[in-house]
């Protein structure tokens, strides 16, 4: 199955560009190529560019203590296990105190070292990491792959409290939806959404057999899926066809 996720707000839609961009960084420390370790300075940056605005952490924090308080509103409740319960908020608990101590913006740590600096304003100019414009940065690419994770990771060790929130939180929004299957209608799906929940995020799995692009387009009140298909390798033509898939709204 293609699993597609599809945001009804601004703050959440920041949240699946950082869990998308920690997620690769995941992938990139863990390899050794100079290459890998050039992208993942990369990832590191653009995490900084997302995650640097103003309101970022208040609002990571905010949700945090929202998710809080809506699992201790559990307590008491024979159907909910309590040491499940108890292991949920510990792990909120931590995410929230690791990001709170965090100092500054996101990757604050990192303005101070004067050549990353400098390599992240070469970074967005074609080819402007040469080694003749950014020789420093040279020298360190053709350090041994230990050395270059290890910087990497103390690096990173800037950012991932941000990233670790984002993951429980965007764990518990994905774990409060429940899948229906439902099927379009001329390869149109259109549904609204109840005033007294407010839905943060859609996801959509189809089987890849299907061949069909879901193009989804919504807020809080109401979404719509409409099927495309991929003509001639580059066009997206809208179908008529009827698709059968499963769909999932989460607070």
């Amino acid at each position: 199955m293609i699993l597609y996720e599809y945001p009804f707000n601004e703050r959440i839609r920041t949240y699946l560009k950082l869990e998308h961009l920690f997620e690769r960084l995941e992938i990139l420390l863990k390899r050794n190529d100079p290459i890998d370790h050039h992208h993942a300075i990369q990832t590191i940056f653009e995490v900084m560019d997302v995650g640097s605005r103003s309101d970022m952490k208040s609002d990571v924090l905010k949700d945090i203590d929202r998710h809080k308080a809506q699992l201790n509103a559990y307590r008491g409740n024979p159907a909910i296990s309590e040491p499940l319960l108890d292991e949920a908020i510990a792990r909120l608990d931590h995410s929230f105190h690791l990001l709170s101590s965090t100092p500054g913006k996101t990757g604050q740590g990192l303005l101070d070292i004067d050549w990353l600096m400098s390599l992240r304003g070469r970074m967005s100019i074609p080819g402007g990491t040469c080694e003749f414009d950014l020789p420093a940065y040279h020298h360190w690419r053709h350090f041994g792959p230990e050395q270059r994770k290890q910087d990497l990771r103390q690096w990173a060790s800037t950012i991932t409290p941000l990233g670790d929130a984002i993951a429980q939180l965007m764990r518990m929004m994905r774990e409060s939806g429940a899948p229906q299957k439902v099927v379009t209608t001329n390869g149109l799906f259109k549904q609204s959404l109840p005033l007294g929940r407010p839905f943060q995020l859609m996801r959509l799995q189809i089987h890849p057999d299907t061949g069909l692009i879901p193009e989804i387009s919504g807020n809080r009140m109401l979404f719509t899926v409409r099927m495309m298909r991929q003509i001639d390798g580059d066009r997206l033509q809208a179908t008529n066809e009827d698709a059968a898939f499963e769909l999932t709204l989460c607070a």
